[in-house]
């Protein structure tokens, strides 16, 4: 039997906690039943930096069992360092920790398949989100773009998997080691490499409160994702700078034309259109470079990921 840890990020999730709980425990005296995992394995909620009554959730939980461990960061650092946090936490304590979102969205009962593929010689299980009603259409869509996007640019990840995911002790010992600051789970687990396998899963809608997953926050995880693990846009800068050239070649070949056929009109239209197409995109090439030299000046600084505020053991 091994000895699971459960890492579950949490922000703002109060009126989730005790359902989740809940359904974790259910999960776990099932699978001690079946002696799949020892009993001493437990359930980590790390809070990151919430606003509501998360932590004194968390801190209730751990009285009334000690199966509840708590992580209780200093201030908000993002979901995808949330989870970093709670698995070098349980890397110790654990022969495997699976990550899932508080709010259960994940199908929970894929856990048991996980452990029985980590029994089998697997180091990483991966959930792969087979059907997805239970999520809004944008949602759906923007997902669907992201990861055909992250495809085209040559971004090595599992299709259709966000953060639910089983990891062995050796896998988090050597994801330890890694120490970048542009942390992209989804992207980086792959790229440790160790034996891995699927196992399928179905969203359910989620039973209280709302999603902390905002367009906004989806648009930068993809670009972290895409920036982190590609230089395939910087190329693509390097292609429109010499189809501009190509195009500004045909622009003056055709000027000449103009000039020698006696057909040129003064105009200003044409002027105009072409400075503002041209400026445009000079300006997000500009930007698409200044995203690489950003993430450079966040790495060279060496800041740490997360500080710890509290533990619960």
């Amino acid at each position: 039997m091994i000895q699971l840890a459960i890492v579950s990020p949490c922000y703002n999730e109060e009126e989730v906690l005790d359902h989740s709980a809940e359904r974790l425990s259910a999960l776990f005296d099932d699978l001690i039943s079946k002696n799949k995992i020892s009993d001493n394995s437990f359930i980590l909620y790390v809070n990151d930096g919430s606003k509501d009554r998360t932590w004194e959730k968390i801190i209730a939980l751990h009285e009334h069992s000690a199966r509840f461990k708590g992580l209780n960061l200093a201030h908000n650092v993002g979901h995808q360092n949330a989870i970093m946090a709670g698995m070098m936490q349980a890397k110790d304590m654990a022969d495997a920790v699976v990550t899932i979102d508080a709010d259960l969205q994940d199908d929970i009962n894929c856990i048991e398949k996980m452990v029985d593929s980590y029994e089998e010689g697997y180091d990483v299980v991966y959930g792969v989100k087979v059907e997805r009603d239970a999520d809004p259409l944008m949602k759906r869509l923007t997902a669907l773009a992201f990861y055909k996007l992250q495809k085209m640019m040559k971004v090595e990840s599992v299709y259709n998997h966000a953060d639910f995911r089983l990891v062995s002790r050796r896998v988090l010992n050597a994801l330890s080691q890694y120490s970048e600051r542009n942390l992209y789970l989804r992207g980086l687990i792959p790229l440790i490499g160790f034996d891995h396998t699927t196992v399928e899963e179905t969203i359910s809608e989620r039973q209280a409160g709302k999603s902390k997953y905002t367009l906004s926050k989806m648009i930068g995880l993809a670009v972290d994702g895409i920036t982190s693990f590609s230089v395939k846009p910087i190329y693509y800068v390097m292609y429109v700078g010499i189809a501009f050239v190509f195009f500004s070649i045909l622009i003056g070949i055709y000027v000449l034309y103009s000039i020698f056929a006696g057909t040129a009109e003064h105009g200003w239209a044409s002027i105009i259109l072409s400075i503002w197409l041209v400026g445009g995109v000079i300006i997000l090439c500009i930007g698409g470079v200044g995203i690489y030299i950003g993430k450079i000046f966040l790495e060279i600084k060496r800041r740490p990921l997360y500080n710890i505020k509290d533990f619960l053991d």
